[in-house]
């Protein structure tokens, strides 16, 4: 899997259909989670199947509603909350199609990472398709800004991720706040995909009184009080706080459609900027375009190196 030149020219899905069950992040309701493989050029396709008409969500940047602390996807009334660790999971995997069906209006939270979502992709099997597999490169810089925040997308021969937060506490200084994630050099199972989500106990109150962050707790979360981290078994990488953020770009931008060859840049970014940015580049036909390989030696060294490795 992911071994060798030619498995990445090819679409990937999943061998069989795998399930699980979780509790939702922000709504704090139990839910199950079914994927199942999809034909070549599907996509990845979300289905609410709790309602009375199932509804069937594209996974498309241009669906993204509600950004507040997760990436939503919304249509027809219908709304599928925290897609953004699963997504990050399917590209980090370098899985093209799926089919998700969802019994609830949020996934799972599982641990705050991507690494149990990993852990199911790779359970299920991903085999390849007799289709070429299709990237989405960056032609031209496209940026965009809210206040003192931005992200901006640029032309490069593989995929970068260079991330910069910012908050006043002191668990971050200066050594936690930044991050650049090459895929020519670095594996995104081992070094990105178990870094949590985090929060701090001063704002849970007031998430939880605008209905967020219901189901959120130790079990699934990193959460910080005024000076330390509350976790008793500690963070799991050095900048687990800025690879989180990675983790969740990286899901965030998996929403236009296919892996990115371009390079990623933000300072303080959030889901919101992230969906900001990728709606602003995809109203900008000349400043991308999709593309495939035909010989394996043209697939920039980032996906080649992007093998499954155990989570």
């Amino acid at each position: 899997m992911l071994q060798g030149e030619q498995t990445m020219m090819r679409q990937r899905t999943l061998k069989a259909t795998i399930k699980t069950t979780g509790v939702g992040l922000h709504t704090g309701v139990r839910v199950e989670l079914v994927l199942r493989p999809a034909q070549p050029d599907t996509g990845i396709v979300f289905h609410r199947v709790d309602l009375a008409t199932t509804v069937t969500i594209p996974a498309d940047a241009r669906n993204v509603g509600d950004t507040r602390l997760s990436s939503s996807l919304e249509k027809d009334g219908a709304k599928i909350s925290t897609v953004e660790h699963l997504m990050s999971a399917l590209a980090g995997l370098g899985i093209d199609n799926v089919n998700v069906d969802v019994a609830g209006p949020e996934l799972p939270i599982m641990d705050g990472s991507a690494g149990p979502f990993v852990f199911l992709l790779q359970s299920a099997g991903i085999v390849e398709q007799n289709a070429p597999k299709r990237y989405f490169r960056v032609k031209m810089p496209v940026e965009t800004r809210n206040g003192d925040k931005w992200a901006r997308f640029e032309p490069h021969h593989g995929f970068v991720l260079d991330f910069t937060i910012d908050f006043p506490h002191p668990v971050f200084g200066s050594e936690n706040r930044h991050v650049v994630i090459d895929f020519a050099e670095h594996s995104y199972t081992k070094e990105v995909s178990r870094a949590r989500t985090f929060g701090f106990m001063q704002d849970v109150e007031a998430m939880r009184s605008a209905g967020l962050a219901l189901g959120g707790s130790l079990q699934n979360a990193i959460v910080l009080d005024e000076t330390r981290v509350l976790n008793s078994e500690g963070l799991r990488y050095d900048n687990e706080f800025a690879k989180h953020k990675v983790l969740d770009a990286i899901g965030d931008l998996y929403l236009l459609g296919h892996p990115l060859i371009g390079k990623f840049t933000a300072f303080k970014s959030g889901h919101a900027l992230n969906n900001a940015v990728c709606r602003e580049l995809l109203s900008r036909p000349e400043c991308w375009e999709v593309v495939t390989f035909n010989a394996p030696a043209d697939v920039p060294s980032a996906f080649q190196a992007w093998q499954v490795q155990p989570a």
